[in-house]
């Protein structure tokens, strides 16, 4: 069993942001696999499936980033999953836009809601894919307004270029065998 966790802030407000970019993802992956991810449990929205032989659960914490480990702790301990069956989806303002990085492991960076979950679970062993926001921030823009603004439409498109490329690691990561 694995988990697939899009990192976000939860209400309309928030919802097609660019901080809310792992939960964007998630749908992403909810529309390839018809998967419902509506259930709430464990502080997320949630929703699993199985893909080739292995429970996949998709999920959204709804404890605001700066607290994501809240959920990812209480998923981790629900489904008694080992760090390493949890993959994190989040932006990642130090990475330029349009591209995505996946590490194995890693400390959560500049990013709250993964140094939160890193030190939640006293782990830095959780996979993750950072979906780069960088150099689309004016210079003297703030950090918080830029990541809480909305996509911009050919933002968006090349937002869904890069859902793609993570959507094969997503597949890698699911087919990975211990």
């Amino acid at each position: 069993m694995k988990i697939i966790v899009g990192l976000g802030n939860p209400g309309e407000k928030y919802s097609k942001t660019r901080h809310n970019v792992g939960w964007l993802f998630i749908d992403y992956l909810s529309k390839i696999y018809g998967v419902d991810v509506s259930k709430n449990n464990c502080d997320a929205l949630t929703g699993e499936t199985k893909i080739n032989g292995e429970k996949i659960i998709f999920a959204k914490p709804t404890t605001f980033m700066n607290l994501s480990g809240n959920s990812v702790v209480k998923l981790k301990n629900w489904y008694k999953l080992e760090d390493e069956d949890i993959l994190v989806i989040f932006d990642d303002i130090d990475i330029p836009f349009g591209t995505l990085r996946y590490r194995e492991k890693g400390s959560g960076g500049s990013h709250n809601g993964m140094k939160n979950i890193v030190q939640m679970l006293s782990s830095q062993n959780m996979p993750r894919i950072r979906i780069g926001l960088g150099g689309l921030k004016h210079e003297k823009q703030d950090m918080a307004d830029f990541v809480l603004q909305r996509f911009k439409k050919d933002e968006l498109e090349k937002v869904d270029e890069v859902f793609y490329e993570a959507s094969k690691i997503v597949e890698e990561f699911i087919n990975k065998k211990d």
